[in-house]
């Protein structure tokens, strides 16, 4: 071989080995920058976040039910914050039933709610799935349907509640995530609607009665429609939202011998497996 061929051929085997570390290099770059990627700064904080947890924030807690609470069930609700949930203790300690939560926004699933959901279930208890609702984020239609596709469905089997959209204060900023009460209320209704479309049930909307007047403008809307959670931490449940003549469910406390916050369903137990019945 000749001097002049030996050189080419030189060349074009350091040309290959320079294109091929460039392109590891890349590669390896990729993967790099795909791993260190930053969480979405808009979802800080929820899998700590919880139903009631900025009510509490807000408003304060103010004690237990002044008295016993005659032809009520006991449940409760739990989220990522409780961790993976002993259900047989929750069952022996009275639990009936328990909302968990499943999703916020459109970008945050519950990294506990398969524990949570089947765990629950296969111990024999009424459960249904919630959604913390981010009108900051996107439409109420595109947050229902998100939900529905992550958990927050309905089946007729006796023992899953329609879900529910948890409206509370913005835990970023502004109480009514900026919208006014027309565009609250419309967010809202869309959310409903989208969620009574794809599973047949209206949502249980939970809330307190100070966010909803101050918010909604004490909208009556959807009180013909959707069962009640009303969230007030102090002796007596206190007036309720416009539209809703009574309430579904109480949530009394934020702890107590439940995982979770404490709920009293205003009925007898087989009044809530009507509800899961639908």
């Amino acid at each position: 071989m000749t001097a002049v061929k030996r050189l080419l051929r030189s060349t074009r085997t350091a040309v290959a080995v320079a294109a091929s570390t460039t392109l590891l290099g890349a590669a390896a770059g990729l993967g790099a920058g795909t791993a260190a990627a930053e969480p979405d700064p808009r979802y800080a904080g929820a899998e700590q976040r919880h139903a009631g947890s900025q009510i509490a924030r807000h408003e304060g807690v103010h004690g237990p039910p002044r008295y016993a609470m005659p032809g009520q069930t006991l449940g409760h609700d739990v989220s990522g914050w409780q961790g993976d949930v002993d259900w047989p203790a929750a069952v022996g300690a009275g639990a009936k039933f328990v909302y968990i939560k499943a999703t916020e926004g459109t970008g945050f699933v519950s990294k506990r709610f398969a524990q949570q959901y089947d765990g629950s279930f296969a111990e024999g208890m009424i459960r249904g799935a919630y959604h913390f609702g981010r009108p900051d984020i996107s439409g109420g239609a595109e947050q229902a349907r998100y939900f529905v596709d992550h958990g927050g469905g309905w089946s007729a089997d006796g023992r899953t509640l329609p879900g529910a959209l948890d409206m509370e204060y913005n835990p970023y900023g502004e109480a009514c995530y900026g919208k006014d009460p027309g565009a609250m209320v419309g967010w809202i209704r869309d959310f409903s609607d989208t969620y009574h479309a794809r599973t047949g049930r209206h949502p249980t909307i939970y809330t307190s009665t100070s966010w909803w007047r101050k918010c909604t403008g004490d909208s009556a809307e959807f009180g013909a429609t959707n069962p009640l959670w009303l969230a007030r931490y102090a002796p007596e449940i206190g007036p309720l939202p416009a539209g809703w003549p009574t309430h579904t469910i109480w949530q009394f406390a934020d702890r107590g011998a439940l995982p979770g916050d404490q709920n009293y369903f205003n009925g007898a137990h087989e009044r809530l497996a009507a509800l899961a019945q639908g």
